[in-house]
């Protein structure tokens, strides 16, 4: 399903489906210190009930199933989906294709809502207050990014070079280290109780960052498949000639708290 959003690469149509299968491949990357912070905040395990906003390939209900919450994974994307269920089989995690803005769940539903990676997508006037009503009182709605730092990591900078000579206008680029803006019309059903900024690194292949790259929205998600093989073609030499063949790119991860009112 393409996505047009004029606040989001200038309008120009992405559609995370078209890069599923390098999405799950690539994108599975956050380290332990990123589920930890979940964790200490008393959030994902026990027997909670979670609900994961734009799921993906279901990369956070996947690696803190272990942790005994039990998952609903939900995503706009019905090959995002497909694949989320693939990757979880064994684990009794609930997916659904179905725009985030759609949903129906019964009021007081969940302990725990999830949004990582994709709150800057959600028509955030709309779900503040479904959120707050499929939350059980004092229930917790916790907002994740883990992103790049194009500025402090020199690989990270060229990749990014790369993908904007191919996407202009895409605007992932030139992250810095800040707390995630949590838009006005939350604050009504909400109270922000925490939020942290901390630096991660993150190991890699050349193979892998080249994957981790292919698969973003600007390159996998958007462009044509002939743009999709010239970007490769002058990644790779790229990463042959300024990377080792292993490597940790510097990012930074960030969670921001909300508790209902």
């Amino acid at each position: 399903m393409d996505i047009v959003d004029k606040n989001i690469d200038g309008g120009k149509a992405f559609d995370w489906g078209r890069t599923s299968e390098d999405y799950a491949k690539f994108r599975d990357i956050y380290p332990d210190g990123f589920y930890e912070k979940l964790l200490s905040l008393g959030l994902c395990k026990n027997g909670q009930k979670v609900l994961d906003i734009g799921t993906g390939t279901g990369v956070l209900p996947r690696n803190m199933y272990r942790f005994g919450a039990e998952w609903t994974g939900t995503d706009i994307s019905e090959n995002q989906i497909e694949q989320a269920k693939k990757l979880s089989e064994g684990m009794n995690i609930r997916y659904f294709a179905q725009p985030a803005e759609k949903l129906s769940f019964p009021d007081s539903s969940f302990d725990v809502i999830t949004a990582c990676q994709c709150f800057w997508y959600l028509d955030h006037e709309t779900l503040a207050p479904k959120f707050h009503d499929m939350l059980k009182p004092g229930g917790s709605f916790a907002v994740m990014c883990m992103v790049w730092l194009p500025f402090e990591d020199k690989i990270a900078g060229a990749s990014e070079e790369l993908v904007l000579k191919y996407s202009p206008k895409w605007c992932g680029a030139g992250e810095t280290v800040h707390p995630i803006a949590i838009p006005e019309c939350y604050k009504k059903y909400f109270e922000i109780v925490y939020h942290d900024e901390y630096y991660l690194d993150v190991h890699f292949t050349r193979e892998s960052w080249n994957g981790r790259m292919k698969a973003c929205r600007g390159v996998g998600a958007s462009l044509s498949s002939e743009e999709i093989a010239k970007w490769e073609k002058e990644h790779t030499a790229l990463l042959n000639e300024i990377a080792p063949a292993e490597f940790d790119i510097k990012h930074y991860g960030a969670i921001a708290q909300l508790k209902r009112k």
